[in-house]
């Protein structure tokens, strides 16, 4: 019998799945310091902007309820300018649009001082008139575009998409993404109960709260009625 045959199939067919394998785990390249560390919150620049299209009869109340919702967005910002840009080509009824956007914009809490009204090159003098500043958001990591051979482990390293989906999970949902830079300051202390702690050690008294009763080993907290 001819063995040659079945020794090239078994060599091509080995080969095949050698190629199959794929790589690591981690892909290799740089580890990174710790497995949890490969992927972290980050943020990228972006722009919050409305449209609002020109009517001859002034803001809707829909656009009203636009801008309300964007100065509410704008008060986690810090000092950087709300942009008006009106359409060019000297439309009345587009600049007066234009400057009841800056009234309404003012009427909501934005400091006059902040906001620029400028013009754009637009198509149409009667083309919508745009509001908005610069920010930040979340940036969102893709997962699963690349993957090494998770049984590949010889490495010892952590696999090329762990943490990725906790992490791109967590910047869906931040509400404020620059809790991603830096802390949030303090809120005031309450300072009425701090005095009742004082005035109670002060008297010689227990400054803890009242213990739970336990009615049939279960803890019943005396503000449930």
């Amino acid at each position: 019998m001819n063995r040659t045959p079945i020794v090239a199939l078994l060599t091509t067919t080995a080969l095949a799945l050698g190629a199959c394998v794929g790589g690591p785990a981690s892909l290799g390249g740089e580890p990174p310091l710790t497995p949890t560390s490969r992927y972290q919150l980050q943020v990228e620049p972006d722009l919050d902007r409305i449209a609002l299209a020109v009517h001859d009869t002034g803001l809707s109340a829909a656009q009203n309820d636009a801008l309300r919702a964007l100065v509410a967005r704008y008060s986690y910002v810090d000092a950087v300018p709300m942009v008006i840009e009106a359409p060019a080509g000297n439309d009345a009824v587009a600049l007066k649009t234009a400057y009841d956007v800056k009234s309404a914009l003012a009427a909501f809490g934005v400091s006059p001082d902040r906001i620029n009204l400028v013009s754009y090159a637009a198509p149409d003098p009667r083309a919508p008139v745009v509001v908005g500043y610069q920010t930040i958001r979340a940036a969102v990591p893709q997962c699963g575009a690349v993957w090494g051979n998770l049984g590949r482990s010889g490495d010892n390293q952590s696999a090329s998409n762990f943490g990725c989906a906790v992490t791109a999970n967590l910047a869906a949902q931040i509400e404020d993404p620059r809790d991603i830079q830096r802390p949030r300051a303090m809120t005031p202390s309450d300072a009425g109960r701090r005095t009742v702690v004082v005035d109670l050690y002060r008297a010689g008294k227990p400054t803890s709260a009242e213990p739970e009763t336990l009615i049939r080993d279960t803890a019943i907290s005396k503000a449930v009625n």
